[in-house]
């Protein structure tokens, strides 16, 4: 199977989207692959498969490579002569800003290139964890309470501590913090204002069960992945995330009741349904007093969760081929037609 990596983009997960595509490339070696990075300028590079490693971004050897433009269809590899299209399903795993809130969705739909990821809606409500509130209220699933702070608007908070403080649009854990009491909130917020202007404050529950399901639609059907307990200290932070991102063995599935493993896979497709489809997701979730609460959606999960899935290969060639061509309205220009002879012109 023909399959584009599509990684990097202009965001605090740069990086992490780096580590995810050299994971892909390992976990999907028998794919024919094409690996296409994107740089925070927003240039496209194809970069060969062969120097698909670390340092090949780290220190800009990508610069040697061809750039790409996208036109209709297609990214571009101009020659001297002539010009090479690349065509073909995307994988879009470019994490955070540009992968993850509409940028490069849009971008895709726009020129009707086919792909693996978020469409522009899905985007916005799951980027934003506001939002991602909203999307709970509106499928009937349980979140955890939580105050809105802005960099220009302080208030006091109504929470009782301790309580976690995160950015409203950023992932993998960057710019969290736990704050135990009033001392330590200044401090966190500093952090957190540094990545974004929206702050999310949660109660923080410690030692609660958090389990990670994914999935994807094909055909109709709902199609997961195996439920994930992870191992984690006072929260699952950066350090802990970042590991996650390179990971290619399957972990173990979770010691949970099959009425649990139920109540998880109910909640994710309430979440995924009529909104995802084209995407393989994962969703983090809390479970306290037997109720499941929707904590995080991973619209493009670190190295894609490919060690939450039995046969990850079968997984992505199921999910590529339930991608339709996208639906292109014809403009024939009757109306214009209709007034000018109308008009007698």
């Amino acid at each position: 199977m023909k399959l584009t990596i599509l990684f990097g983009g202009a965001s605090f997960e740069h990086e992490i989207s780096i580590v995810s595509a050299i994971t892909i490339k390992e976990k999907l070696s028998e794919f024919d692959l094409t690996f296409i990075f994107c740089d925070q300028n927003h240039i496209f590079y194809l970069v060969e498969a062969s120097k698909m490693r670390a340092k090949t971004f780290s220190s800009f050897e990508y610069k040697k490579f061809p750039q790409l433009s996208i036109s209709n269809g297609c990214f571009i590899e101009k020659k001297l002569f002539g010009a090479n299209e690349h065509r073909g399903m995307i994988l879009n795993l470019i994490h955070g800003a540009d992968g993850e809130d509409g940028t490069i969705a849009s971008l895709l739909d726009f020129f009707g290139i086919k792909y693996i990821g978020p469409r522009a809606d899905a985007s916005v409500f799951s980027f934003d964890k506001r939002y991602t509130k909203m999307l709970c209220s509106a499928r009937g699933v349980k979140c955890l309470d939580f105050e809105e702070l802005n960099s220009k608007e302080h208030k006091n908070i109504k929470l009782a501590y301790p309580i976690i403080v995160k950015p409203s649009r950023l992932g993998s854990s960057i710019g969290v913090s736990v704050v135990n009491d009033e001392s330590e909130l200044d401090y966190a917020l500093d952090v957190a204002f540094e990545f974004d202007k929206s702050v999310l404050v949660e109660p923080f529950i410690k030692g609660v069960k958090e389990y990670n399901l994914a999935g994807f639609s094909a055909d109709g059907k709902c199609y997961f992945s195996i439920v994930e307990e992870p191992q984690k200290g006072e929260f699952l932070d950066f350090e802990k995330k970042y590991m996650d991102f390179s990971r290619s063995s399957q972990v173990l599935k979770a010691d949970i009741s099959k009425e649990l493993e139920q109540k998880l896979k109910t909640n994710f497709e309430k979440i995924y349904k009529n909104l995802f489809e084209g995407a393989l997701i994962r969703c983090d979730f809390f479970v306290i007093d037997g109720e499941v609460y929707l904590n995080e959606i991973n619209p493009i999960p670190g190295s894609m969760a490919n060690y939450l899935f039995e046969d990850f290969k079968s997984s992505i060639k199921l999910l590529a081929s339930s991608i339709s061509d996208a639906r292109r309205i014809k403009v024939n220009y009757d109306y214009i037609h209709s007034i000018s002879k109308a008009k007698g012109k």
